[in-house]
């Protein structure tokens, strides 16, 4: 992982460069698309171009809160983000001609809709779609009754929208949640396939192990008998994740733990093809069979006992129930599974929305400063617009809403790739309307196209996605009689004047990472603490549930701080070498404890319990000094050698009984010490780099 000090050049290079895969389904982007020129295409047809139009910028405008997710989840989103559309828009429309009552109303939506990234990135949408549709509406006030009448019209685009998005529920009523499941198990088919793993990499399936919990178990997760059989599923899919990660980290026997991965790797691909299809799992089965048929040839007959043995006979019997409850993971499925109900893990659980607003209402809070930048400079962009008399002048105040954003490198790159790409969709689109014929179904047929390629290309380069939005954008407008070539030169003044003043807002009052990057590398050293506690009492596997994914939420969120840092300016090369170190020897620690807790689960009990229960506290001690220190940027406090506590536990563990468990726990000890003696001199260097860089500046052109 780079540490290199902070390149404007080089950040402007990787923001205009870096693609990624697209994410969002083709389906996704039909029905959006359709959402959007359906109601225009009906409106022409009928007469009512003008209500087509409303309800199109409804469908539009809250596009984005349709995102992959349960069914009622996703519902709930989009309804939220009309209604915002909605009550926006008539606000927009009722006091959009007196300049005093919108400035209030921008500082108020702006605020509120700022502080609602506390709640995530679905949430934020909402957020920033009424702050959209707030200056867009205010620049064409109207009276009471046509107020009322706009205001409905966008609400029921948004409701069409939503509508379109979950039409399938009644005949695909577990679609995502399948979906999510046949995800998971495809990496881990992949998993088993990698018979050899970096050690500085995060372990497998972060990310979507996270998404899946969300999905089956958050707070607008679906219900039905069949859910039973979905946490089973997931619960297995942790435990498989548990011991391929520890079968990577045994030695010996590397031909049969080849084999078996093969194997193993055929079963998980055939579990996820069926999850995808919703079809019976019969390949999975007879993968399956094959794999048993292994697991008896090589080692039932020689009778093998060793550690290998332990993991693939453990491994086997987590396959076997996973296709086994994969017969019964859809809507045609409604036996119920043997697992008992399972519920969110606390760290993934929002706790009350009122609660959350108030602990965020402090300068200290991110949120709550993000919600002032975005007040502040809603409400500047738009009095500038209305100062300046700037055709079209609701683009600036727009741009800025959409730019600004909590963190410095997002608000750089947003801005930046929307100015570039709305100069390229200046060209682009006068070049497509040269060459389309002059008739209105043929831009509609254009918009359509545009739209689909802004929906499909967002997530994957913001930039070409924005030259598609601003021919959609353009072409829409020129149904309302406004003149193609203006409105994109408007477009382009307002673009770049709106993203310099979203910059310049974070500039003048930042929230810089560097200042919050030890809490966040703190909290997972805590983190990874509690989950060592937990392990120390095999007989309570609830807690290491709960714990593990405290880890994993903990963990994402201090690579996440990393990542920021290195995308902002001025930030002291040695706090970047520092959670670089950090976040890397986490990641080792990160496959110890999954060997561990493998380990654990793997029989009824450890050989001289007292004693390992004793080691793993002291380890988790351990951590938990680390953490002080380094939130307090202190040398850790001196504590007794872990190193010593080992090697007695290992002269103890060899007069074992349990020989083979005994020798994985040495083993797994062993590099447990090293894994935290290695963290411990991480943290205590820091303290003395710190000192070294003060008053350095590390800003490059």
């Amino acid at each position: 992982m780079s540490t290199r000090a902070y390149s404007l050049r080089a950040s402007v290079l990787q923001s205009l460069t870096s693609t990624k895969r697209p994410d969002v389904p083709v389906w996704v982007v039909v029905r959006n698309t359709a959402a959007v020129v359906l109601p225009l295409a009906i409106g022409m047809l009928t007469g009512h171009p003008q209500a087509g139009l409303a309800i199109s910028a409804g469908a539009l405008d809250t596009m984005f809160s349709d995102q992959p997710g349960p069914y009622r989840q996703r519902l709930w989103q989009l309804v939220l983000a009309s209604l915002a559309a909605g009550l926006a828009s008539l606000c927009g429309f009722l006091i959009g001609g007196d300049l005093v009552p919108i400035l209030l109303a921008t500082t108020a939506f702006g605020f509120l809709g700022g502080l609602l990234v506390v709640f995530g990135a679905d949430i934020a949408r909402v957020g920033m779609t009424s702050m959209i549709l707030l200056v867009i509406t205010a620049a064409t006030p109207t009276t009471i009754d046509h107020a009322w009448a706009g205001a409905a019209l966008i609400f029921a685009g948004g409701l069409l929208l939503a509508l379109f998005s979950v039409a399938a529920w009644p005949l695909n009523r577990y679609l995502p949640e399948r979906h999510a499941l046949a995800t998971v198990y495809r990496g881990l088919a992949s998993l088993a396939k990698e018979h050899t793993q970096d050690q500085e990499d995060a372990p497998a399936l972060t990310e979507a192990m996270t998404t899946l919990q969300q999905t089956l178990l958050g707070r607008h997760h679906a219900r039905g008998r069949a859910m039973e059989a979905f946490a089973a599923l997931l619960e297995l899919a942790e435990r498989i994740r548990l011991e391929l990660v520890a079968m990577a980290e045994m030695h010996g026997a590397a031909a049969i733990h080849a084999m078996f991965r093969n194997d193993a790797e055929r079963v998980l691909s055939a579990i996820a093809d069926a999850l995808d299809s919703g079809d019976s799992p019969d390949q999975a089965a007879r993968a399956l069979q094959t794999l048993q048929a292994s697991e008896r040839a090589l080692l039932d007959d020689s009778a093998r006992i060793d550690a290998a043995a332990s993991h693939i006979h453990a491994l086997s019997g987590q396959l076997a129930a996973a296709v086994r409850n994969a017969n019964w993971a859809g809507s045609r499925g409604e036996q119920r599974a043997a697992a008992a109900e399972m519920s969110l893990p606390r760290a993934l659980r929002g706790g009350s929305a009122l609660a959350t607003l108030r602990a965020s209402l402090t300068v200290h809070s991110v949120a709550f400063r993000h919600a002032l930048r975005c007040a502040v400079c809603l409400s500047a962009a738009l009095l500038v617009s209305r100062i300046w008399q700037m055709p079209h002048g609701y683009w600036l105040p727009m741009t800025a809403a959409i730019v600004l954003r909590p963190d410095f490198a997002a608000t750089f790159n947003f801005g930046l790739l929307r100015v570039v790409g709305t100069i390229l969709g200046l060209v682009l689109t006068t070049a497509l309307l040269y060459v389309t014929p002059h008739d209105p179904w043929a831009h509609l047929a254009l918009m359509a196209v545009l739209c689909m390629t802004f929906r499909y290309l967002a997530t994957a380069h913001y930039g070409i996605a924005v030259a598609a939005l601003t021919g959609t954008v353009v072409i829409f407008l020129s149904f309302e009689g406004v003149n193609s070539g203006t409105a994109v030169m408007d477009r382009v003044i307002n673009t770049a004047l709106g993203s310099g003043m979203a910059l310049l807002a974070y500039v003048l009052w930042p929230t810089w990472e560097r200042g919050r990057a030890r809490a966040a590398f703190s909290d997972m050293l805590d983190a990874y603490a509690n989950y060592l506690h937990a392990l120390a009492r095999p007989e309570r596997r609830d807690t290491h549930r709960e714990t593990r994914t405290a880890v994993r939420t903990a963990r994402t969120n201090a690579q996440a701080s990393l990542d920021r840092m290195q995308a902002e300016p001025a930030t002291p090369l040695p706090l970047l070498d520092l959670a670089s170190a950090l976040f890397l020897n986490s990641n080792r620690l990160a496959r110890t404890a999954m060997t561990l807790e493998a380990l654990l689960h793997s029989g009824d009990g450890l050989p001289e319990q007292a004693e390992v229960t004793n080691f793993i506290d002291r380890s988790a001690s351990q951590l938990h000094t680390l953490a002080i220190a380094l939130r307090g940027n202190q040398v850790p406090a001196t504590i007794p050698e872990l190193r010593q506590l080992q090697r007695s536990l290992a002269t103890l563990l060899a007069m074992a009984d349990d020989r083979t468990r005994a020798e994985q726990i040495v083993r797994v000890s062993d590099r447990l010490v090293d894994n935290i003696n290695t963290l411990t001199h991480v943290v205590s260097r820091g303290p003395e780099e710190s000192t070294a860089a003060h008053g350095e500046r590390r800003v490059h052109p």
